[in-house]
């Protein structure tokens, strides 16, 4: 079976960008023309795909055509979980669906399974002639995610793995804004003389939860205050690989346990985490907003349900959902566009656990 070359494979081969070879490929953007016939010619002596001769003479550059592929009408949604464990993936979803419909596509869902993500393996399900692109929902290895990005396919990330500590990813990545509000919450915290905060939640485990970290950090450094280390509860119980609700309850107890004082001031990276904090506190003996404030992220529906309701960073699920349609369209019709970041607003929401 014939391995498949692709735009990756072309820029190794010449040891340039991806974005150059894809510029040359699709005739977009400025390039040299010595740099676009140089890249042309590899892609015709690698049997690139897309690609046929026309004609060849005097030893110059052969001439290439695209050739016209298969109608694509397929988006695929890669996730390594359910949809329904995340605080805005249906809502957001349904409007991503819903857009996408309007333009004529369809939306494809595949559960990406741990041995598929070890094994760095496409879904069973996945049919990759069929695809116009990809959406990845809370994808969170990197290498798997830098596998994905080597499909010479359209890829947008809606959060993603941690970035900036490794290699970037070739795709363009969709966030929420996650730094604003927790520097004006934690500007608001100062006004009320509660200046000792502390951070709650693994920083490492995806982009959005270590620029929640980052703006912590900042929001305490812009306002004169120290972070405290022993504040920050930013790991996981240690020798599991997939520690389970109890296993993070127990490294959190450990952890609180172990403080000689609480802070006045809770942070955590999403509202689960913020109801896993109040169930331990409450079972050593602690009370919200009594002992301690509480503020969570996401404005998930348990938030305000739960005794006291939780402080918490509304996301916009919908403006999600359309700016996702609208980055990865863009992607589809300008294969060549320089890759984008872009964050989505968010709103700051006062309750019970910091009293009101």
């Amino acid at each position: 079976m014939a391995v498949k070359v692709t735009i990756q494979d072309i820029a190794d081969a010449l040891g340039v960008s991806r974005n150059t070879v894809s510029k040359a490929i699709n005739n977009t953007g400025i390039l040299a023309d010595s740099t676009r016939d140089k890249v042309l010619k590899k892609a015709a002596e690698m049997g690139y795909k897309q690609f046929s001769y026309i004609t060849v003479s005097d030893n110059t550059t052969p001439s290439l055509s695209l050739s016209i592929p298969k109608e694509k009408c397929e988006i695929a949604l890669f996730t390594a979980n359910f949809v329904g464990s995340s605080h805005f993936a249906s809502p957001m979803l349904d409007k991503f669906q819903r857009e996408l419909s309007q333009l004529g596509y369809c939306l494809t869902m595949h559960r990406v399974l741990p041995e598929e993500i070890d094994s760095l393996t496409l879904p069973a399900t996945f049919t990759e002639e069929q695809t116009a692109g990809i959406v990845c929902v809370e994808m969170f290895n990197y290498r798997y995610s830098q596998m994905l990005c080597r499909l010479d396919m359209p890829i947008l990330f809606i959060d993603s793995p941690v970035v900036g500590l490794d290699e970037p990813l070739d795709a363009d990545r969709l966030y929420m804004d996650n730094t604003t509000n927790i520097y004006l919450f934690v500007k608001e915290m100062v006004k009320r003389g509660r200046t000792k905060i502390g951070f709650i939640g693994q920083y490492l485990h995806c982009q959005s939860f270590f620029e929640r970290y980052m703006g912590y950090r900042d929001a305490m450094y812009l306002s004169g205050l120290t972070c405290q280390d022993e504040y920050c509860i930013i790991n996981n119980k240690e020798g599991v690989r997939n520690p389970s609700t109890s296993d993070y309850r127990e490294y959190l107890a450990d952890k609180i346990q172990k403080l000689d004082q609480l802070p006045d001031v809770f942070i955590c990276a999403n509202d689960f985490i913020a109801l896993d904090v109040m169930q331990v506190l409450k079972e050593l003996g602690y009370s919200v907003p009594q002992d301690v404030y509480l503020c969570g992220f996401d404005d998930s529906p348990e938030s305000r349900i739960m005794t006291p309701s939780l402080t918490t960073i509304h996301i916009h699920s919908q403006a999600i959902g359309l700016a996702a349609v609208q980055m990865l369209i863009s992607r589809i019709k300008q294969p060549s566009l320089n890759y984008r970041t872009m964050h989505t607003e968010t709103d700051l929401i006062y309750r019970e656990s910091t009293e009101g």
